[in-house]
């Protein structure tokens, strides 16, 4: 793996915190408060490593790695021991690298429905890679066997996954934003099962070797970011809207030709592509950014 984007998913996979817990179910809610009838604040997906800051009736009050803080049911994580690694930093990693990959529990997509079904990003660590052609569907190398974070086994096919992410370029971060084109809004999601508008920009500077933070306000006031201004917008560059300068709301990613990416409500709550010209959004256009 690339040595800078190796370093960036250590820092988003495994937060400086003790104790610490991996998330053990597909996509994790953050709420917050400890009930499912609170607000719910942003997301953990399977595999990623959390801090615990608390423990209050079944819930953990956790911390994501971009230092995001919200209540978790307990089932959804495995608390790790003082003498446990964090799952799937080292060793033979995969990345899923599909929108989704459904995990098995031998080799064979017709013999079982799926042990669950993981998103985009998901790392699992790697056991087995077998050679040749055995098995049911005639060749065992399209599969790897892997450990999941609760010890159970499982395979997954090898064009879902990849073995050497590197830092995307900004032509290939918009090629990968549009692979999500028509997915649902979903609000404080950051999957590829739902993205809110900031989760989705986060992703996108997250492939591209940057770890910006968690919210729109904040990844507009952060400072491994620059001002622009309209006239001067490149393709990946960062746009923001709010009612004002000091109110933002929603973000996306400028793609050109006055277009961006973004995850809105607007219209349709999809994963889609908006233009500037639009009088709705050059009403709402209070700042724009660009990485440094």
């Amino acid at each position: 793996m690339h040595l800078f984007m190796a370093m960036a998913l250590l820092a988003w996979f495994a937060p400086n915190a003790s104790p610490q817990a991996v998330i053990v179910k597909p996509v994790a809610n953050m709420y917050a408060q400890p009930s499912e009838d609170a607000e719910v604040v942003s997301q953990g997906i399977y595999g990623s490593t959390i801090g615990v800051i608390e423990e209050r009736s079944g819930w953990l009050h956790i911390r994501t790695a971009d230092d995001y803080t919200g209540w978790m049911p307990g089932a959804d994580a495995r608390r790790l021991g003082t003498a446990d690694q964090p799952y799937a930093l080292a060793g033979r990693v995969a990345q899923v690298e599909s929108l989704f990959a459904h995990i098995y529990r031998e080799p064979d997509v017709a013999r079982h429905q799926p042990l669950l079904t993981v998103p985009f990003e998901t790392r699992l660590e790697v056991i087995a890679e077998p050679t040749g052609h055995e098995g049911h569907e005639g060749n065992a190398a399209r599969w790897l066997e892997v450990r999941l974070p609760d010890d159970r086994s499982g395979w997954l096919q090898r064009g879902d996954v990849s073995f050497d992410a590197q830092p995307l370029t900004v032509e290939a971060a918009i090629a990968l934003g549009r692979r999500f084109l028509g997915l649902p809004y979903t609000w404080g999601g950051t999957s590829s099962f739902g993205y809110d508008c900031s989760g989705f920009t986060q992703m996108l500077c997250r492939r591209r070797g940057v770890l910006i933070p968690r919210d729109a306000d904040l990844q507009a006031a952060w400072k491994g970011v620059v001002p622009v201004s309209r006239e001067d917008l490149k393709p990946g560059d960062l746009l923001f809207f709010g009612s004002a300068a000091d109110h933002i709301t929603h973000t996306g990613m400028y793609i050109g030709e006055s277009k961006f990416i973004n995850v809105t409500t607007w219209l349709h709550p999809v994963t889609q592509i908006c233009d500037l010209g639009d009088p709705h959004w050059t009403r709402l256009l209070v700042a724009c950014r660009r990485l440094k």
